[in-house]
């Protein structure tokens, strides 16, 4: 898929490092900055009369780029600054003071999220697994947090049959889909999730202070969050006292929108889009097959799942030292990561070479045999 490479002329930090780190942040677009330009042109010559001319929205004519990449239909997806902010929101549509007040999820969940649901004044049961997962949600079962791909090492859960047993049970799906979006085809209607969360750090390349919240259609109009804010109101210039939930998703807002992150994240949701979620997916197969084939010929350890099927985009490969070898790679324009337990994540995108994977994985293999040396 060389024709992809075409995309890199419009990531300006590609002409100075070997960025192997989408995984973690995306490289900036070019668009984005003049994205940015414009919402200051915007801010500078428009003032307060931009929020009826399109900031007010911002939210929701956003969140419909999510939308189009995750199978959802329009008016589903709402932004938020983050993924915390998303999922407490979720939250507190449930009560967990009666029967029902377990939340379930797995060890390997992020833990921002698990702090939420920490907070939430629930039973918590945390399993080591999915066949633990399934066994452990039941009528006591509320919410049930389940990550797409999992953040430390790449694995792609096998999601259907949780959404399954969950809904057999009675309760509600919370999809952290933030290490999926961008580089793992999600269909949410197909999937019949109830809430997904992500953001626009990662494979969207759309930079920090952009998550979005997905809200099953059915449930956006029958659910009514306790955490929110003006936007989420009925009118919310009407400034009454009492809450007089939105229509649909948009009762899932909370307060004044962060207008210039949704500018910017906009340009790499488009670019995103343009290429197609299945030509990434294709191409990071490609990728990731030809750097585990280089790892394996060192006779590196691999964290990440070998088979296509259930591995997302990233490679975490076990190394002596991680710390040390991962400063080594980044004083050589290598950006990768390290995570405590696993090692030396590495994320290739659309836009990388053949010849930068095999640079890192000659460059881990040298400084592995150093370690031990």
């Amino acid at each position: 898929m060389t024709e992809l490479l075409s995309y890199r002329e419009q990531f300006p930090i590609l002409a100075e490092t070997n960025y192997l780190i989408s995984h973690s942040l995306g490289p900036m677009p070019l668009e984005a900055k003049a994205r940015l330009d414009e919402y200051a042109h915007t801010w500078s010559t428009r003032g307060i009369r931009a929020w009826r001319e399109g900031w007010w929205e911002t939210p929701i004519t956003i969140g419909d780029k999510i939308a189009r990449l995750i199978g959802a239909p329009p008016g589903s997806v709402v932004m938020h600054q983050n993924v915390t902010i998303a999922a407490a929101v979720v939250l507190s549509c449930f009560p967990f003071g009666g029967e029902r007040r377990r939340i379930v999820y797995g060890d390997g969940e992020f833990p921002s999220v698990r702090y939420v649901m920490q907070g939430a004044g629930a039973e918590v049961v945390v399993v080591p697994g999915q066949e633990e997962l399934l066994e452990a949600i039941d009528e006591r079962t509320q919410l049930v947090l389940l990550s797409h791909v999992l953040f430390r090492t790449g694995l792609i859960q096998d999601v259907e049959p949780v959404i399954r047993r969950t809904h057999e049970a009675g309760a509600h799906v919370l999809l952290d889909a933030y290490q999926s979006v961008g580089a793992v085809p999600l269909d949410v209607g197909s999937l019949r999730v109830d809430f997904a969360t992500g953001g626009s750090v990662k494979w969207l390349c759309g930079g920090p202070g952009a998550g979005w919240l997905y809200i099953r259609p059915d449930l956006a109009e029958r659910l009514e969050p306790g955490f929110v804010g003006w936007q989420a109101h009925a009118e919310p210039f009407a400034f009454e006292p009492e809450i007089r939930h939105a229509a649909g998703a948009a009762r899932f807002l909370t307060g004044t929108p962060n207008v210039p992150a949704l500018y910017a994240a906009s340009a790499g949701y488009d670019i995103v889009h343009e290429v197609g979620v299945d030509r990434i997916r294709a191409r990071s197969l490609e990728l990731t097959d030809r750097l585990i084939r280089r790892l394996d010929e060192a006779g590196l350890e691999l964290v990440s799942p070998r088979e296509a099927e259930r591995r997302g985009g990233t490679v975490v490969v076990r190394v002596p030292d991680p710390p040390a070898v991962y400063a080594e790679m980044e004083r050589r324009a290598i950006l990768a990561d390290v995570r405590p337990d696993v090692g030396i994540r590495l994320g290739p995108h659309f836009f990388t070479t053949d010849d930068e994977v095999d640079e890192a994985a000659a460059v881990i293999t040298e400084l592995a045999a150093k370690a031990v040396a």
